[in-house]
């Protein structure tokens, strides 16, 4: 399933809604859905904030499917080149008063692959989870 989104928050949680619906239709697990919608909803987050400074005009893609026993996720989007996975900052529990990196933490903590790479000038991230 592929979704054309605006850059607004709103069309991210539909997007997480859509996912939820389709782990639901694979027979994932409630945990695996919800490490699905944690890792979506961050990055879909992070889109609309950053590389699209929420401007409701520029769109993003999402895509999700299953292949085998995975799952996986693809988010696109024509913003600046960012490699969340080259800027992510290590964190540990000292850091607890910092402001930001957090969210691409939990998304390696909850999803099995992360790739990134530029393609004809945009950032596409696919996430994959594994059903077992």
């Amino acid at each position: 399933m592929t979704l054309e989104l605006n850059g607004t928050p709103e069309e991210v949680m539909r997007a997480v809604e859509a996912l939820q619906e389709f782990a639901r239709t694979q027979q994932a697990s409630e945990k695996i859905a919800f490490e699905l919608a944690l890792a979506l909803e961050e990055c879909g987050s992070n889109i609309v904030n950053h590389a699209l400074q929420r401007d409701a005009q520029q769109k993003f893609q999402v895509s999700f499917g299953r292949t085998g026993d995975e799952i996986f996720i693809e988010l696109r989007d024509r913003g600046p080149k960012f490699d969340p996975m080259a800027n992510a900052k290590q964190r540990s529990p000292d850091d607890e008063d910092a402001i930001g990196g957090w969210g691409i933490q939990l998304v390696r903590r909850h999803m099995d692959e992360i790739q990134y790479k530029r393609e004809a000038d945009e950032n596409v991230l696919r996430l994959v989870k594994r059903l077992k």
